[in-house]
């Protein structure tokens, strides 16, 4: 069953805690402008369901629902999450699979060192312990098939988002006004 049209792009983008996904998520979206939907493990997962990341859980499925929604409705999307490849490789998988366009991965890859550094900048600092984040973190969790371009903690944030929007094409696209 296919997903989204041969215009649409996917693009998945994980690693771990403090790594800069969601910024730099925020920044492709800043800069394509309209018609690029977000489609947030942590506003699904903790938010919208207020549920623990384990095997099976009920936002695999949705964050697999409304990615082929946004897509199904020609918006370009962006996937961002931790994301472990154990428990949503096989959904990022079928999803790649299924959708018509093209479909790109990216691994921040970040050491845990500054994976610290950088969660000490963040709000949730001071709620989310040391512990916490050496137990959430996984060195290079990468999914099989090389379905993923690592980039390392040395891309700066401006470069990280105009190699996605570079290598996506969505530099070249126009946004669409919905």
């Amino acid at each position: 069953m296919g997903v989204g049209t041969e215009q649409t792009r996917l693009v998945v983008l994980r690693g771990n805690s403090a790594s800069g996904k969601s910024s730099v998520a925020a920044g492709v979206r800043d800069r394509f402008g309209r018609g690029l939907a977000l489609v947030e493990q942590d506003n699904l997962r903790r938010i919208v369901l207020r549920e623990r990341d384990r095997p099976g859980a009920a936002n695999i499925g949705l964050i697999d629902m409304v990615a082929r929604y946004a897509l199904d409705a020609g918006y370009h999307v962006i996937v961002e999450g931790i994301l472990y490849a154990d428990r949503y490789g096989d959904m990022l998988a079928r999803l790649r699979a299924d959708h018509r366009g093209p479909t790109y991965g990216y691994y921040l890859d970040v050491p845990f060192d500054e994976t610290l550094a950088r969660h000490a900048t963040k709000p949730i600092a001071d709620h989310v312990s040391e512990a916490d984040l050496w137990e959430w973190y996984r060195q290079r969790d990468l999914l099989p098939g090389g379905a993923e371009t690592v980039i390392g903690a040395d891309s700066s944030l401006p470069e990280t988002v105009e190699r996605i929007m570079r290598d996506t094409g969505l530099a070249g696209l126009q946004p669409r006004d919905f």
